[in-house]
């Protein structure tokens, strides 16, 4: 079995509770999730994280907005909807209730 392999699968399970959670305290652009992500050492790359944002903004949970940048292009800076912030809060229990029950279970070793 490829550890590698099994490590990017629980990478991508919480792929889309931690992007939710970066935009819980102000809207960002993609550069700024993926540098948040990848200074928590969650590797991802860009070609991951654009299908996710866009089949968040599709479902409803996120928005996006336009914003003229000084460096470069306009830059698209995507936000949690009122359905998102909703959504977000009921991961973060699921997230508690299946952290701690890992948490019970690895620590019985």
């Amino acid at each position: 079995m490829n550890i590698e392999n099994t490590k990017a699968q629980m990478r991508k399970g919480v792929l889309e509770f931690c992007i939710l959670s970066v935009l819980k305290e102000k809207d960002a652009y993609t550069s700024e999730i993926l540098d948040t992500l990848k200074s928590a050492k969650l590797l991802v790359v860009e070609g991951t994280v654009y299908p996710l944002l866009t089949r968040l903004k599709n479902d409803g949970l996120l928005t996006y907005r336009w914003e003229e940048s000084t460096s470069g292009p306009p830059r698209k800076y995507y936000g949690l909807t009122e359905e998102g912030k909703d959504f977000l809060q009921e991961l973060s229990g699921t997230w508690k209730e299946l952290s701690d029950a890992v948490n019970i279970i690895t620590n019985q070793n």
